[in-house]
């Protein structure tokens, strides 16, 4: 009997991790991505493509509301839990019309994150009693949104103090009296160079400070102790550090302050970054909300209400950037260079600043034999690759040819990436960014697909830099 040597791309999958998973699947020999055909779209509308899956920004808030209602009533916690949506990880409209049919919340970082949000509720998207969390350091200009938003009715507008000068910047704009949240500056991760966070108020300065400016306030009542971990909310003993150092300050709080009545465990979710990707977020969720309920209980305190302010769990999973390899280069007896038509630095800018992973996979080819390879950018720049994945510093795709086009496609990459990469703005070495395309589902569960934004185009470039016709001679 003759033996069949596993060699193809598929191969190796199976060998490596369980395969297909929730989002991912073959139709064939090609990759499905929610189930969405994504050879269909690349024949649709060519490489480099953008996409988000609208659906899953939904999935992941209603699964995130669904895991803290469990862990509340497993620990019989008696208070409400909100879920806020992290407006930087992306603003584009379809993003918070999608998160905003789940009756959420809405945190925002700077002045122009207001006027966003004003639109949203004068097209009934927001509701009034919603709650605008904001974060951030605060210019007069972010100050005088903040007061437009609480003076115009919308109360539930908290201003989370970034330092004691905002109380009274807020206060001389602000007509009638209004509720604050503080920001604490938690201690960064030991890898940092600094040992605590710019943004907050120290541990130490909070009670002070409440008992200096808010107690006896006209004006300021304290709602919210807010603490943000860069780290995300990950099972690790620096997280659990923070986060009992931050009750320990909300508890002795509490005794002087009654109307202090919600925490900010800020911080999000982890999200899919490889196919080995695993993470308990239910045991997380858990034992956040039993050592919350543990501290109130032995203070003799009432539970806090619970905000998170989720922004790549929101929105990262939707997004995947679709490349053609269109060449490949021996540069010695080991590299193989996979060129993509496109460049890492301008479209992924987080996997070369900050090493970031995502989810890398060939969307064609599966049953073809594979190959050890290194991904270039098209860009000049030396740093314009990337080149590891799930396969521990190794990148294996099916194997370059000349007959057989191959594509390849990043995955959970909705987050960051284009406000990062300055979507619309000038690029490195001008590439241009690429079409972008919204997937979404009918009444009858059928996909849709339309374009968002075309790729940039060089009169755009032009435009920016400041040639105009009168410059041509």
């Amino acid at each position: 009997m003759r033996i069949r040597m596993k060699t193809s791309y598929i191969d190796l999958i199976d060998q490596t991790f369980y395969f297909p998973q929730e989002e991912f699947g073959l139709d064939g020999d090609n990759l499905t991505f929610h189930g969405i055909n994504l050879m269909g779209l690349i024949e649709k509308y060519g490489t480099p493509l953008k996409l988000t899956y609208l659906p899953r920004i939904s999935e992941n808030i209603q699964r995130a509301k669904n895991i803290f209602a469990e862990a509340m009533r497993k620990n019989d916690y008696r208070a409400s839990y909100n879920y806020c949506y992290c407006t930087k990880s992306s603003h584009y409209s379809f993003v918070l019309h999608e998160a905003l049919k789940n009756d959420i919340h809405i945190e925002t970082s700077s002045a122009f994150d207001i006027p966003i949000v004003e639109k949203l509720i004068a097209g009934g998207y927001l509701a009034k009693d919603s709650y605008i969390l904001c974060n951030g350091f605060k210019r007069g200009q972010y100050i005088d949104n903040i007061a437009r938003l609480i003076n115009t009715g919308h109360e539930n507008t908290i201003p989370i103090i970034d330092n004691e000068d905002e109380i009274d910047y807020l206060s001389e704009v602000i007509n009638d009296p209004f509720e604050i949240g503080i920001r604490i500056a938690s201690e960064e991760e030991p890898k940092f160079t600094f040992y605590t966070s710019r943004l907050g108020i120290k541990y130490r300065d909070i009670a002070p400070l409440y008992r200096k400016v808010i107690k006896n306030h006209p004006k300021v009542r304290l709602k919210m102790l807010h603490f943000f971990i860069n780290t995300g909310i990950k099972d690790s003993s620096y997280y659990w550090n923070e986060l009992s150092k931050c009750l320990k300050v909300y508890a002795d709080l509490k005794k002087d302050c009654p109307e202090l009545d919600s925490l900010n465990i800020g911080g999000g979710f982890p999200i899919k970054n490889s196919l080995g990707f695993e993470y308990d977020y239910q045991y997380m969720a858990d034992e956040i909300i039993s050592q919350i309920k543990l501290m109130c209980d032995d203070r003799e305190i009432p539970v806090p209400n619970i905000f998170t302010e989720f922004g790549t769990f929101t929105v990262g999973e939707s997004g995947a950037t679709i490349y053609q390899v269109m060449h490949q280069k021996e540069q010695n007896d080991r590299e193989r260079w996979d060129m993509i038509n496109s460049s890492f630095m301008t479209t992924m800018p987080d996997s070369w600043a900050i090493n970031q992973r995502f989810v890398l996979l060939p969307v064609n080819r599966w049953k073809d034999p594979y190959e050890r390879v290194l991904m270039g950018g098209l860009t000049c720049d030396s740093d314009d690759y990337y080149n590891s994945e799930q396969h521990v510093n190794a990148i294996y795709m099916p194997k370059f040819s000349e007959k057989k086009p191959l594509y390849i496609g990043f995955f959970n990459n909705g987050a960051y990436q284009d406000a990062l990469g300055g979507v619309g703005g000038l690029q490195h070495c001008l590439i241009p960014q690429p079409q972008h395309i919204i997937v979404d589902k009918d009444k009858n569960g059928n996909f849709t697909d339309r374009i968002f934004r075309r790729e940039q185009s060089a009169d755009e470039f032009m435009k920016i830099l400041g040639y105009s016709d009168t410059d041509n001679r």
